[in-house]
């Protein structure tokens, strides 16, 4: 009798063991990030609390390091079904939501105080947008400013339209920017820079100090022009239709999770910058700032690139104005001496 207790006992176990994992969601996201660096420290964290907290019914599966292929490549497994999100920089998603590259009008901001003001009023704009599209997020994760990066020094626009500049291959409202400065760039995916610096194809690049390092392009440059070109940011993106699937109650425990991972991932980032800045110049390379005449040269014609970003339809004018509203009111508040 007792045998025959336990064994159903038992059988009931399996049962609903297979149940569970029948049940239970998996989100496929793929990142370039590499095994082992902070951004991926902090998903798997995040996801080892989704785990946990929904006792296994939801599970994150990633694919770290590029494994999957480039931005590019991500999106398009993600519309066939074979991934379910990403950790992407936000020009890569610009094919379904153009507004997302808000941020990256060309020397618009000056400092990351003025970026942390506008950001907490903008941010959701771009959250929004991306829903609409498809994509559910987790916030904004700020990058910080892109410089130029290169082989050669720059000084002058004039200096950068001699250079053979790379622009990311699927990040079309970059490319218009940078072609606003009299440069026709060279596409090409992330993956492919660093190889491409090596043998010459490429000896200009646009990004971030901590991105330099990340990505090792910092063994192949030697100068940086010390003007914030655009700001940078990123997005872990959840295609909507697999996060749905997720029962109403553990999706705001993914929400909530990892929501806080990647502010946890914004604010490192920003500390990371300023000592990757501090690691560029220990190891050399040069800083350069443009005269006041040739500085003057490179906001005018950046100037001209947010307008065609505007005219062409890519940024919608009254969130551009309500932007630049934003700005305003924060220099109005400097002056007065708020925070």
């Amino acid at each position: 009798m007792i045998i025959q207790i336990l064994k159903r006992l038992a059988l009931i176990l399996f049962i609903l063991l297979v149940t569970e994992n029948v049940h239970a969601v998996v989100l496929k996201i793929a990142t370039l990030s590499p095994e082992g660096s902070m951004w991926m420290e902090k998903m798997r964290n995040g996801a080892d609390m989704v785990a946990q907290k929904t006792d296994k019914r939801v599970i994150f599966k990633y694919y770290p390091g590029g494994v999957m292929g480039n931005d590019k490549t991500v999106l398009k497994k993600i519309r066939i079904g074979q991934l379910h999100g990403g950790a992407v920089v936000a020009g890569s998603l610009s094919q379904f939501f153009p507004a997302n590259q808000i941020y990256a009008q060309p020397l618009k901001f000056k400092s990351i105080k003025e970026m942390d003001y506008v950001r907490k009023y903008m941010d959701q704009y771009i959250i929004d947008g991306l829903d609409a599209a498809g994509f559910v997020t987790f916030g904004i994760i700020g990058g910080g400013f892109a410089y130029i990066m290169s082989q050669n020094p720059i000084e002058t626009v004039e200096d950068l339209r001699n250079q053979k500049v790379w622009i990311p291959d699927n990040d079309q409202a970059s490319q218009n920017s940078i072609k606003a400065f009299g440069v026709t760039p060279i596409p090409l995916s992330i993956a492919d820079v660093r190889t491409s610096l090596q043998t010459g194809l490429i000896d200009t690049v646009a990004t971030s100090p901590v991105g330099a390092i990340v990505l090792q392009w910092h063994t192949q440059i030697k100068y940086v022009t010390n003007i914030p070109l655009i700001y940078l940011h990123a997005i872990f993106a959840v295609d909507k239709a697999a996060f749905l699937k997720i029962a109403e109650p553990d999706r705001k425990i993914v929400t909530q999770i990892m929501t806080n991972a990647s502010k946890e991932i914004d604010v490192q980032n920003r500390e990371d910058d300023i000592n990757a800045i501090q690691a560029l110049k220990n190891r050399g390379v040069i800083f350069i700032t443009p005269s006041k005449d040739a500085l003057d040269e490179w906001q005018r014609i950046a100037d001209i690139a947010s307008k065609k970003m505007v005219e062409s339809g890519v940024l919608p004018r009254d969130v551009v104005d309500q932007l630049d509203r934003y700005l305003a009111d924060f220099h109005s508040k400097a002056q007065a001496g708020h925070d």
